[in-house]
C-alpha cells in the first residue's frame, strides 16, 4: 500500500486534477483495494507528502500547486464514492483540509479555490452541510475572531465557536490532540475570509438550486439551507461590522471577502432567524443601517478610512437593481438613506476629492441612487429639450469655437434655440450635472467647450422655473429648490478650478466670471459662501488665470476683474450685518491660504469689491449704528493689516502700493477708526509702507481720511467727531506710555523692553503727524513736552521707567519731524517745526543735566571680578547678542545711551537757532565725547560692556555734533590739540583725537575682556565712530567752517596711520561693520586727492601701488564674505575701492605689463559678477563711468568689456528696485557711484539682464561724441584716447566673432546660448562700426566678409547686415573689390 500512494502521490505533480477520478477508478478496479483503505492511506501519507516542499517556501512553484490540488481531487473522488460517511469527511476536514488552508499563502488564490470548490462539491453531492456546520464554519469563525480580537458573544451569535466547543462537537471521532493542535494554530484572516465567503456563496447557490427545482430542503429534506445561510449571514455580519472598525488590514478583508457574499446574499430577500430563542429579521436594509454607521465613522477620519467608506457605499449600491430595492422591508425596518444629510454632504464632499478613485466611486453611487445607466457616457437626456435639426454655424466664429459646436452635434447636444422649453424636470437636471461632471474628469478641452456652455446655460436658464413637488421623487428633491441646485452646481465649478489641463481651469474661471447673474433673478447669494472662501479663491490664486498681470505696470487681470465684478453683486445682495460678516470672513481667508503675487492681489481686489457693495447696497448711517459689530472690528483691521504684511513678500513698489489701496479701500468702508482701540489703528497704520503716507505720498490723503472718519458713509460719528476722538486717544497716549508699569519705584528693563517701548513710540507718532493738519493740533503735546521736560530730574527719582519712556517719545516725534521737514516745505509745516524747536530749546538743559547725570555710570569705576548674570543670558543659545551686565547695570548705561541719543536729536532739530542754551549743549556733548575717547583701558567684563556701552552712546553724538559742525566745535577741538601740541609750527587738529581714539578702542578689542559676540558689537561701534569723525573735514567745508594759519584736521601720518587700521581689519569685517568701514575708507581717499580737501591732511603724498595691493585685497576677501543680495555694501565697496581719484592713475592698472591692483580687482569683481546679477549691474553702472571720465585706461579692459557685452542673466529683479526704495543706506551709496551715463536708460533697464550690455553701447556712443571733438590744432588727450579705445574694442570684438570657438559656429538651436551670445556681439558690433575708420578699414573688412559667408539664423544675419551696409556705406571703394559678397548680401536683404 505504501509503494502505490506514493507512486500515485509522484504522479499527482504532473497528471491535472480533472484527470485524477479516472485514474483512481482505473487503480481500485485493477488493484481491488477499497475505497476506505486508499482514503485512510492517503490521509496518513499527507504530513510528510507535503513538508518537503511546503518548509521554508514563501510561494508555491508550479507543480507543487498542482500536486496540491490533484491530491485534494483525489481525496474528494474517494469521499464522494463513500457517501454520506460524516466520520471520513469530519478526518478530510482536520487532517487535510484546514492545514492545506494554513499552508496556502493569501495571493495563490487560484489554488485555493481549486481546493474549497473540490470539498464543497463533495458537501454538496453528499449532502453534509451538517459537517460543515460543525466543523469548519466555527474553526474558521474562530481563526477572525481571533485576528481580531472578538471574544465570542453567546448572546448574539448563532455558531459557538469556541475551542471548547468545537472539541465537544468532534469528541470521541478523533483524536482531541490532533484537533487542538489545528485550533492552537489558526488560519490567517484573509483565508478564513475566502473560505468563509465560499461557504456562503456555495451554500447560497445550493439554496437558489433546491428553490428552483421546488424543493426547501435537500435529497433527504433533514438540511434546511435557507436557515444555514441566514444563520452563517448573522455571524458573518456582525463580524463585518466590527472588522470595519478595526485596523486597515481587517477592512481590507471584510471588503474584499465578506462583503461581496453578504451583500450578494441579501440582494433579493430577507431571512428569518432565532438566535437562542429571538426572533430576527435580517435584511439588506437592517445590515445597511449598520453598515452606514461604520462609513459615518469612517468618513470622519483620514484619507483611507475614507477611501474605504466609498469602497463600501459603492459595493453595496452595485447589488442593487435600484433605489427602491433599498427600502423593501416593513414599516418598523424603515432606514431611507436618501433622507440622511450626512450622506447627501458625503456624497459632494466625494465629488471633490483630491483621490480620484474616490471620485468614481461617489458618482457611481450617485448613479445608482438616480437610476442614470452608465450606457452613453456623454449623453444627456436633455436633447429631447434641445432643436433636432443642425443649427447653421454664424460668421465670425473662431476654429476653436466651430470645433465645438461639431463635438456638441456629436454628442447630442445642438445649439441651444430661443423657441426651445429651458425648464428642466429634477431628472434632467441630475442628468446635465452628471454630464457636465464627467467630462470633467477628462483632460482635455474639446468635451469642456462643446458641452458646458449649453449645460450650464441650461441649468441656470431652469432655475426661475419651479419644480411640482408632486411629480417628483423623494431622491429628486435635491435639487427642487434654487438653495439645492447651488448646493451642486459648486462642486462641478470646484472640479473645474481644480483640472489639471489650465485651458479647462481658465475656461471653467471664464465660465464662471461671464454669468450675467442679474439674469437670473437674486441667484448670486445662493452661491455658498464654503465655495467662496474655498475653491474660488484657490481657483482665483492660480497663475494660469493672470498671464497678463504685471505686463506694463498693471497688476491686474481680466480674472481679477471678473471676481471684483461678482464679489460686489455678491455682497449687494446681502443684508447689511451679514454682508459685513461676508467681507470679515473673506478677508480672513488670507490667514487660511497661502497667496502669491496676483492671487494675493486678487483677494485684496475682492475684499475692496465686496465692501463697496455692502456699503452702497445698505447707503444708510442709521442702520449702520444699529447693525455695527465693534467686537469684530479689532479683528478685522488686524487681518487687513495682516494682508499689507503679505504684500510686503513682494518687491515691487507698485505692486505693494496697490494692494495697500485696496486695503485703505476696504477699511475705509466698513471700519471706523474711533469704533476701534487705538493700539489696533497704530498696528494697522505702521504696517502700511511708511513711504505711501508720508507727505507726498500716494495714500496720505486716504490714510488721513481714513483717521478723520470722512472717507466712511457708514461711520457711527461725523466727521468733526471722529477726528477729535482719534486725536484725544493720541493725545492720552503719552501719559498712558510714561506711566504703564510704573507702579513700584525702581524697575530693571533690557534692551527688549526698549525694543517695544521704541517701536510702540514710532507707531504713535508716525499717526500723530498723519492727523496733524494745524499749528493748534500740536498744543497739547508741547505741553506734554514741556511739562515732563523740565521736571525730569526730578521724575528720576519718583518712577525710574518715566524719564526713559519720555526721551523715546521725544526721540519718536523728532524723527517724524525729520521726515516731515524733508518732504514737506510748505508754511504749516515751517510753522509745526518752529514751535517743536521752541518747546525743544525750554527743556534742553534740563534735558542736558538729565544725561550727564545719567552718564555717571561710565565713569564710575567699577570693579566686579563676577558679575551675577541674569539667566536669560547666561543659558542662552543663539540669538542677538546681549549685554553680559547684572540687571542694574544694563538698565543703568541703557539709560545713559538713550538720555546721550535724545540730547544729540534735540540738538539736531534745533542747530539752526542761536542760544547760548544751545552752545552749552553742544559744548557738553563735545566734553563727553573727549572723556569716552580718552578713557583708559580696562580688563574686567563688566567694566569693559560698560565702555561698549559708552561707545554706543557715542556714535550718534558724534554724528550729530558732525553734522553741524561749527566755528564753537573747531574751537573746541582746537583747543583740545593744544594741549598735545603746544610748540608745533603747524597743527593737526584731529589727530590726538582720532588716534587716541583707535589706541583706546584697540586696547579694549585686545583686552580680551570681553565675549566674541561682544567684541563684534564694539568693533560696529568703532567703525561708525571712526566714519563720524573722518567725515568731519568734509562736513566743515559744507558749513563753511574754515581753518586757520597752518592748521590742518590730519597729519600725513594719522591718515596712514588710519589706512592701516582699516586695511588689518577688512578681511575680517563682519556684515554691520563692512558699510562704516568702506565709508571711511573712501573718506581717506578722498583726503588724499581732493582738491576741495587742500585743508584737510597736511603734506599728503597720496596712495602708492603696494597700499593699492593691500587695499584690493583685503576688499576683494571681505566681498567673497558679504552677502550679494544687499545693495548697499556691493556699491559702497566699488564707490571707495574703485575710486574716481585713484582711477586716472593708469600705474594703478598695469605694472610691469602686468594687471595692476585695480584691474585684479575689476577681473574678480567681474567674474564673481557672472553669478551675482547684482554685483555686474552695479559694477557696470560704475565702470563705464569712470571709463568715460578716463578713457585712457579702457585699453586695459578689453577683456572686460566684452564680457559685459555678452552678459546675460536672470530676467527682471524686482527686489533690486523695492531694496532702492526701502533702504536708504543702499539708495545713498548706488548715487555716490559714478553718474549714470544716460539716467533715461537705466532707469528702464537697472532690473533688467540687459543694462550691462546697454551700459557698454552707452559708453560707446558717448567716447564717439567726446572723441568726434578731435581737432588738428588741439591735440586733446581723451578725445584721441576715446577714439583708439572704439576702434581697439571693434577690433577686438571683431576678431572675437571670427575666432571665438562659440561665435564662430554655423550650426547652433535657436534661443540657445550661443544663439543669444552671436546676437549680442553683433549688437555691440553695429555700435561700434561708426568708430570704423581708414587706418582699421582694411583690418575689418576681411573679418566681416568671413562672418558673411559663414550660415546664421535671420536673428543674427540681421544684425550682421546691418554693419555690413554701415561700412560699405561710408566705404564705397569696397564694394568694387568685394562685389561678390555684396551680391549675396542682396540676395538676403
Amino acid at each position: 500500500m505504501d509503494s502505490l500512494v506514493e507512486s500515485l502521490s509522484q504522479s499527482f505533480t504532473v497528471v491535472p486534477p480533472t484527470a485524477v477520478p479516472a485514474m483512481l477508478d482505473c487503480v481500485v478496479a485493477s488493484t481491488g483495494l477499497s475505497h476506505m483503505s486508499l482514503f485512510s492511506s492517503f490521509l496518513s501519507a499527507f504530513p510528510n507528502l507535503s513538508k518537503d516542499f511546503i518548509k521554508d517556501q514563501t510561494h508555491l512553484e508550479l507543480h507543487q500547486c498542482n500536486f496540491l490540488a490533484s491530491f485534494v481531487s483525489a481525496l474528494c473522488h474517494i469521499l464522494k464514492k463513500l457517501g454520506a460517511n460524516r466520520n471520513a469527511l469530519k478526518s478530510f476536514i482536520w487532517k487535510c483540509f484546514i492545514p492545506l488552508t494554513k499552508m496556502v499563502h493569501s495571493y495563490d488564490v487560484e489554488l485555493l479555490n481549486q481546493i474549497a470548490e473540490s470539498f464543497f462539491n463533495v458537501v454538496t453531492e453528499t449532502n453534509t452541510w451538517e459537517v460543515v456546520e460543525e466543523t469548519v464554519v466555527p474553526f474558521f469563525l474562530q481563526s477572525v475572531g481571533h485576528y481580531i480580537g472578538m471574544v465570542e458573544n453567546e448572546q448574539i451569535a448563532v455558531y459557538e465557536w469556541s475551542s471548547h466547543t468545537i472539541l465537544q462537537s468532534s469528541s470521541g471521532q478523533m483524536n482531541e490532540f490532533e484537533i487542538e493542535t489545528q485550533l492552537y494554530d489558526s488560519c490567517p484572516l484573509a483565508i478564513s475570509c475566502h473560505v468563509l465567503s465560499f461557504v456562503l456563496s456555495t451554500a447560497l447557490r445550493t439554496q437558489q438550486e433546491a428553490q428552483a427545482t421546488s424543493k426547501s430542503t435537500l435529497k433527504n429534506g433533514c438540511f434546511d439551507a435557507q436557515k444555514f445561510v441566514g444563520n452563517i449571514m448573522w455571524d458573518l455580519s456582525i463580524m463585518t461590522v466590527r472588522m470595519l472598525s478595526d485596523s486597515l488590514e481587517n477592512r481590507s478583508c471584510a471588503i474584499s471577502f465578506l462583503l461581496p457574499c453578504i451583500f450578494s446574499s441579501l440582494a433579493f430577500r430577507s431571512f428569518e432567524l432565532s438566535v437562542h430563542g429571538k426572533e430576527y429579521k435580517f435584511s439588506r436594509k437592517f445590515f445597511f443601517r449598520e453598515i452606514w454607521r461604520c462609513c459615518s465613522m469612517l468618513l470622519s477620519h483620514g484619507p483611507l478610512e475614507r477611501r474605504d467608506a466609498y469602497a463600501i457605499l459603492s459595493l453595496f449600491f452595485s447589488f442593487t437593481q435600484g433605489c427602491e430595492d433599498v427600502c423593501l422591508s416593513d414599516i418598523s425596518e424603515e432606514f431611507d438613506i436618501r433622507q440622511e444629510k450626512e450622506f447627501w454632504d458625503e456624497m459632494k464632499r466625494g465629488l471633490v476629492d483630491k483621490e480620484g478613485l474616490v471620485r468614481k466611486q461617489t458618482l457611481y453611487i450617485l448613479r445608482r441612487m438616480l437610476h442614470l445607466v452608465e450606457g452613453n457616457k456623454f449623453c444627456s437626456g436633455i436633447s429631447a429639450k434641445l432643436s433636432n435639426g443642425k443649427s447653421s454655424i454664424p460668421s465670425g466664429m473662431t476654429r476653436r469655437g466651430l470645433w465645438a459646436e461639431r463635438e456638441a452635434e456629436s454628442m447630442g447636444l445642438e445649439k441651444i434655440c430661443s423657441s426651445v422649453d429651458r425648464c428642466l424636470n429634477a431628472q434632467q437636471r441630475w442628468e446635465s450635472f452628471i454630464l457636465l461632471y464627467e467630462i470633467l474628469e477628462e483632460y482635455g478641452t474639446h468635451l469642456v467647450e462643446a458641452a458646458w456652455t449649453h449645460q450650464i446655460t441650461l441649468l441656470l436658464q431652469s432655475l426661475q422655473a419651479p419644480i411640482n413637488s408632486t411629480s417628483e421623487r423623494a431622491y429628486e428633491g435635491q435639487t427642487k429648490d434654487l438653495e439645492d441646485i447651488f448646493d451642486w452646481l459648486p462642486i462641478l465649478w470646484e472640479r473645474g478650478f481644480c483640472h489639471h489641463n489650465p485651458q479647462v481651469r481658465c475656461f471653467i474661471m471664464q465660465s464662471f466670471l461671464g454669468i450675467e447673474w442679474n439674469n437670473h433673478g437674486n441667484c448670486a447669494k445662493l452661491v455658498p459662501d464654503s465655495f467662496i472662501f474655498g475653491p474660488f479663491m484657490q481657483g482665483l490664486n492660480d497663475p494660469v488665470h493672470h498671464k497678463e498681470f504685471g505686463v506694463k505696470g498693471v497688476y491686474s487681470s481680466r480674472t481679477i476683474k471678473g471676481a471684483a465684478k461678482f464679489l460686489r453683486q455678491f455682497a449687494s445682495c446681502l443684508n447689511l450685518r451679514t454682508g459685513v460678516a461676508f467681507v470679515r470672513k473673506l478677508a480672513s481667508v488670507a490667514k487660511q491660504q497661502s497667496f502669491g503675487r496676483a492671487g494675493l492681489m486678487g483677494l485684496a481686489e475682492s475684499i475692496a469689491s465686496a465692501a463697496c457693495g455692502v456699503q452702497k447696497h445698505n447707503d444708510c448711517g442709521e442702520e449702520w449704528l444699529e447693525n455695527k459689530l465693534s467686537d469684530n472690528g479689532e479683528d478685522f483691521l488686524d487681518v487687513l493689516r495682516f494682508i499689507i504684511e503679505c504684500s510686503k513678500q513682494h518687491f515691487n513698489p507698485n505692486y505693494r502700493l496697490r494692494v495697500c489701496e485696496k486695503v485703505m479701500e476696504t477699511a475705509m468702508c466698513l471700519v471706523c477708526s474711533c469704533d476701534v482701540p487705538l493700539e489696533i489703528v497704530l498696528h494697522f497704520v505702521w504696517a502700511v509702507p511708511q513711504e505711501f503716507t508720508n507727505h507726498g505720498g500716494s495714500l496720505r490723503e486716504r490714510m488721513q481720511e481714513w483717521l478723520s472718519g470722512c472717507g466712511k458713509k457708514l461711520c457711527g460719528a461725523t466727521f468733526c467727531s471722529t477726528e477729535k476722538l482719534v486725536l484725544v486717544s493720541l493725545y492720552d497716549f503719552p501719559e498712558r506710555f510714561i506711566s504703564h508699569q510704573c507702579s513700584v519705584h525702581f524697575i530693571t528693563y533690557d534692551d527688549e523692553d526698549l525694543d517695544a517701548w521704541a517701536f510702540e513710540a514710532k507707531r504713535w507718532a508716525r499717526v500723530l503727524f498723519l492727523l496733524i493738519n494745524d499749528e493748534h493740533h500740536v498744543e497739547p503735546i508741547l505741553m506734554f513736552i514741556q511739562h515732563h521736560g523740565n521736571s525730569i530730574c526730578k521724575q528720576k527719582n519718583l518712577f525710574e521707567a518715566m524719564p526713559l519712556k519720555f526721551l523715546i517719545l521725544i526721540t519718536s516725534i523728532i524723527r517724524e519731524l525729520q521726515i516731515m521737514q524733508e518732504r514737506s516745505h510748505s508754511r504749516e509745516t515751517t510753522v509745526i517745526l518752529e514751535k517743536f524747536a521752541v518747546t525743544f530749546l525750554l527743556t534742553i538743559e534740563e534735558l542736558v543735566s538729565f544725561a550727564n547725570l545719567s552718564c555717571s555710570i561710565f565713569w564710575s569705576r567699577v570693579v566686579m571680578d563676577d558679575p551675577k548674570l541674569p539667566n536669560s543670558i547666561r543659558g542662552k543659545l543663539g540669538g542677538p547678542s546681549q549685554r553680559r551686565l547684572s540687571s542694574s547695570f544694563t538698565t543703568a548705561v541703557l539709560k545713559a545711551i538713550i538720555s546721550t541719543k535724545t540730547v544729540a536729536s534735540v540738538l539736531s532739530c534745533c542747530a539752526h537757532f542761536k542760544s547760548d542754551v544751545l552752545d552749552t549743549a553742544f559744548t557738553s556733548l563735545w566734553k563727553f565725547c573727549l572723556k569716552i575717547v580718552s578713557s583708559p583701558t580696562c580688563y574686567n567684563e563688566t567694566e569693559a560692556e560698560i565702555f561698549l556701552a559708552a561707545y554706543e552712546a557715542l556714535a550718534p553724538v558724534l554724528k550729530t555734533l558732525v553734522s553741524t559742525f561749527s566755528p564753537l566745535a573747531l574751537k573746541i577741538i582746537a583747543a583740545n590739540s593744544e594741549l598735545v601740541l603746544l610748540n608745533a609750527e603747524s597743527r593737526s587738529l584731529l589727530d590726538s583725537l582720532v588716534l587716541s581714539f583707535l589706541e583706546n578702542i584697540n586696547n579694549l578689542l585686545a583686552a580680551g575682556a570681553m565675549v566674541r559676540t561682544r567684541r563684534a558689537i564694539l568693533m560696529k561701534w568703532k567703525w561708525l565712530c571712526l566714519e563720524c569723525l573722518l567725515s568731519i573735514p568734509d562736513h566743515a567745508l559744507k558749513n563753511g567752517v574754515p581753518l586757520h594759519g597752518d592748521d590742518f584736521f590730519f597729519s600725513d601720518a594719522a591718515v596712514r596711520c588710519i589706512f592701516s587700521d582699516l586695511i588689518e581689519n577688512l578681511e575680517n569685517a563682519g556684515e554691520e561693520s563692512v558699510l562704516s568701514m568702506l565709508r571711511s575708507l573712501r573718506l581717506l581717499l578722498e583726503m588724499f586727492y581732493s582738491e576741495k580737501l587742500v585743508s584737510a591732511v597736511s603734506s599728503c603724498f597720496g596712495m602708492d601701488t603696494q597700499m593699492m595691493w593691500q587695499l584690493v585685497r583685503s576688499a576683494w576677501i571681505v566681498h567673497v564674505s558679504c552677502n550679494k543680495r544687499r545693495i548697499a555694501p556691493i556699491a559702497a565697496l566699488l564707490s571707495s575701492v574703485l575710486h574716481s581719484s585713484v582711477f586716472g592713475d593708469e600705474g594703478m592698472h598695469v605694472t610691469d605689463n602686468a594687471p595692476g591692483p585695480l584691474k585684479w580687482f575689476v577681473e574678480k569683481i567681474l567674474e564673481e559678477g557672472t553669478k551675482s546679477p547684482r554685483t555686474i549691474r552695479l559694477a557696470a553702472m560704475h565702470l563705464t563711468g569712470l571709463w568715460l571720465s578716463n578713457p585712457k585706461t579702457i585699453k586695459y579692459y578689453m577683456k572686460e568689456l566684452k564680457l559685459l557685452s555678452l552678459y546675460g542673466s536672470v530676467a527682471f529683479d524686482e527686489d533690486f528696485e523695492a531694496e532702492l526704495s526701502d533702504n536708504h543706506d543702499a539708495k545713498n551709496e548706488v548715487s555716490l557711484l559714478e553718474k549714470s551715463l544716460d539716467p533715461e536708460l537705466t532707469e528702464a533697464f537697472i532690473n533688467t539682464e540687459l543694462y550691462a550690455r546697454v551700459s557698454v553701447a552707452v559708453l560707446f556712443y558717448k567716447l564717439k561724441d567726446l572723441a568726434k571733438s578731435v581737432l588738428p590744432e588741439n591735440n586733446n588727450g581723451h578725445c584721441l584716447a576715446a577714439l583708439e579705445s572704439g576702434k581697439m574694442y571693434l577690433l577686438e570684438l571683431l576678431d572675437s566673432a571670427v575666432h571665438d570657438k562659440d561665435l564662430s559656429k554655423e550650426l547652433y538651436k535657436k534661443y540657445s546660448g550661443i544663439h543669444r551670445r552671436k546676437i549680442r556681439a553683433w549688437q555691440m558690433l553695429c555700435v561700434l562700426s561708426q568708430f570704423i575708420d581708414e587706418d582699421i578699414v582694411n583690418k575689418v573688412a576681411p573679418s566681416l566678409h568671413i562672418c558673411l559667408y559663414r550660415n546664421n539664423l535671420p536673428a543674427v544675419r540681421q544684425y550682421l547686415e546691418t554693419f555690413a551696409i554701415h561700412l560699405y556705406l561710408n566705404f564705397p571703394s569696397l564694394v568694387r573689390a568685394y562685389l561678390f559678397i555684396i551680391s549675396g548680401l542682396v540676395f538676403w536683404v
